[in-house]
């Protein structure tokens, strides 16, 4: 159609669900429109949110060269191009590090999308310090939202679960998270997409899954309290 809105009821990625178990492949719906046009999706590593900003990728370019596309109903418009921010490919022949190929991609995209444009960015700010990278990704979100030349369709995938307060901020900023269950001390992630922005990163939990030492599991979550306490504690300067 020629107008804003992408919406994408049960949209599957038709590569990595034909790499699963028949069934397990879990489908997700998502809607970008005027009102909401960039999405926030956080949640933690290993939830699945590369899989879902690849997919509406993939999906989007299926539909434009007039294929059938992996869903139960999709409404996509023509989009000039897909811009992505996906990866990392270091070009270390040409001193490139992989923080400053994902800076080139961004700068790229921000410099030559439209309003016509989809952007996949997925953990953009990720390659350099905590704070900067916070700082990056914000400002990145705040000029897609701002600048009149992009006003563009963004999915924003993001470890750094501050950046959901821009929802609050900005007025076309929608959050989603991908749900995860707690069972006692473990965590099911559930690869479905919900409204809402995630409050924790679990990462200690995915190195509990992934087969850390329990004693460096036990000692990660004794650091993590000493440092978040310090975060509350009055005349604190950290975030």
């Amino acid at each position: 159609h020629s107008g804003f809105e992408i919406n994408i009821q049960q949209g599957r990625h038709p590569v990595v669900e034909t790499m699963m178990p028949p069934e397990e492949f879990i489908p997700n719906d998502l809607r970008l429109d005027e009102e909401g046009r960039i999405v926030i999706l956080t949640g933690p590593n290993m939830a699945g949110k590369s899989t879902v900003l690849r997919q509406i990728g993939l999906i989007q370019v299926l539909a434009q060269i007039g294929s059938f596309v992996p869903a139960s109903m999709a409404r996509l418009p023509i989009c000039d191009r897909v811009f992505t921010r996906v990866g990392a490919s270091d070009s270390l022949a040409r001193g490139q590090s992989t923080f400053m190929v994902e800076m080139v991609e961004t700068a790229n995209l921000l410099n030559h999308a439209t309003s016509s444009s989809l952007l996949v960015l997925d953990e953009v700010g990720r390659g350099t310090s905590t704070y900067d990278g916070i700082s990056i990704a914000w400002a990145v979100v705040e000029h897609i939202h701002n600048h009149p030349r992009l006003h563009c369709r963004t999915l924003f995938a993001t470890h750094y679960h501050e950046l959901t307060q821009l929802s609050e901020l900005l007025p076309h900023v929608r959050n989603y998270n991908v749900a995860v269950a707690e069972e006692k001390d473990r965590v099911v992630f559930l690869r479905r997409i919900v409204l809402g922005g995630a409050d924790r990163s679990y990462g200690i939990h995915v190195g509990q899954l992934a087969g850390l030492p329990r004693p460096v599991i036990e000692r990660a979550k004794e650091i993590l309290e000493e440092l978040e306490l310090e975060a509350r504690a009055p005349g604190s300067s950290r975030g």
